[in-house]
């Protein structure tokens, strides 16, 4: 019988291929953000099933807020960038981007 610890070891790691596929093969912008989020997800997700199956210890959930903090200010960050490329090309296509190089 499957422990819990490898069921949510298997979901983080399900999250993961999952953001990374979308990271990869994505052309539109908001796409590969949330790809990053769905990797980040995995992240804090990995960190909590660790802190909670070791006795006692609490810095993985430490860990996971810290994580969720950096992912909302990715998120803000990365949403005006994309504002701004979409107001420069009217598209949320990733590949102008290198045509903002001076």
């Amino acid at each position: 019988m499957i422990d819990q610890f490898h069921v949510y070891l298997g979901v983080g790691a399900i999250l993961f291929v999952l953001g990374l596929l979308c990271v990869m093969t994505r052309r539109n912008a908001v796409s590969v953000l949330m790809g990053v989020e769905l990797i980040l997800n995995s992240a804090a997700l990995n960190f909590v099933t660790f802190s909670h199956y070791t006795a006692g210890n609490l810095m993985g959930q430490g860990a996971a807020i810290f994580i969720i903090i950096l992912a909302a200010a990715e998120a803000a960050v990365a949403l005006a960038i994309f504002l701004n490329i979409y107001r420069t090309f009217a598209s949320a296509d990733v590949d102008r981007v290198d045509q903002l190089r001076g």
